[in-house]
């Protein structure tokens, strides 16, 4: 055997068992958080919002308050577990509403060149060229705070990502023998796209929702702390390290816990997305979908 190809089999082995390791620990933590939205009356210590001035700021490892309490008294673990599910829910709501729009007219671009093919990629262009964080601080400002309209203005300014991959994905497809043969044998446009291009996109959809979904976790922390997301008194993440400006000195906690929350969050995801484009070898780049 060559010394080329056994250097060759190595790098592949050990891509894949790389890959093994991160897409474990990806999905470990993931799974960790999904078991804890639903559980998180059972395994919180306190209510959210229960104000108690007497315990204010006290550090982590305070009995009965393991992380901590805020300026308010408030429990600090009780109310990372209450934003979990705020903060995950809204970063998973637009990304598949970003993924949904995306895929469609990636589709669409993909199978009717012409006019429409043009539209959508000076769409797409359009709405990649306006810095996103700007844009959605405006239209928050029409649409107000709330679940609803932060994932609907998430998922509308990030739909070009998919788009894009969609579009270059299935444009080589489509030009392939057997999807020509199945256009031969009077196959329609929707059952090709169904049956040939959809499977052959959607592992590589993953991969790019699982980066995706980091991102608008930050987005939506972003907006939040900023206090254009989430509804001010909302135990999100992003409202969590709104309280801790202040106090940044004398309660480092307060801003240490819910930074946290979002590191392992995002870090789960991009640990995801990584071992599952080694696994699946998708050579999908991060700085690529921006």
């Amino acid at each position: 055997m060559s010394v080329p190809l056994v250097r060759g089999l190595r790098r592949g082995l050990g891509r894949r068992l790389r890959g093994g390791l991160e897409l474990s620990l990806g999905l470990g933590l993931a799974g960790l958080m999904a078991v804890l939205i639903p559980l998180r009356d059972q395994v919180r210590s306190a209510e959210p919002s229960r104000i108690d001035l007497h315990d204010r700021f006290a550090p982590p490892g305070t009995a009965g308050h393991w992380l901590g309490t805020d300026h308010l008294g408030r429990d600090l673990w009780s109310r990372v577990l209450e934003g979990l599910g705020w903060s995950l829910g809204c970063a998973l709501a637009a990304t598949a509403t970003a993924l949904a729009i995306g895929s469609l007219l990636g589709l669409l671009a993909a199978e009717r060149p012409g006019a429409l093919r043009t539209v959508v990629r000076q769409t797409s262009s359009l709405v990649m060229a306006f810095p996103g964080l700007v844009v959605a601080i405006c239209v928050m400002a029409v649409l107000g705070q709330g679940f609803w309209p932060l994932v609907l203005t998430l998922g509308l300014l990030t739909w070009p990502v998919f788009a894009r991959v969609v579009f270059a994905e299935a444009s080589g497809i489509l030009a392939r023998d057997y999807v020509l043969a199945a256009r031969l044998t009077g196959a329609s446009a929707v059952s090709i796209l169904r049956g040939h291009v959809l499977p052959a996109v959607g592992p590589t959809l993953f991969v790019v929702g699982a980066f995706h979904f980091g991102e608008m976790l930050i987005a939506e922390s972003a907006l939040s702390f900023l206090g254009i997301g989430a509804p001010v008194g909302v135990a999100t993440w992003g409202n969590m390290l709104a309280d801790s400006r202040q106090y940044l000195f004398n309660a480092p906690w307060m801003l240490a816990v819910p930074a946290g929350a979002i590191v392992l969050a995002v870090l789960a995801a991009n640990l995801t997305g990584d071992g599952l484009g080694m696994r699946l070898r998708i050579p999908v780049r991060r700085e690529a979908l921006q």
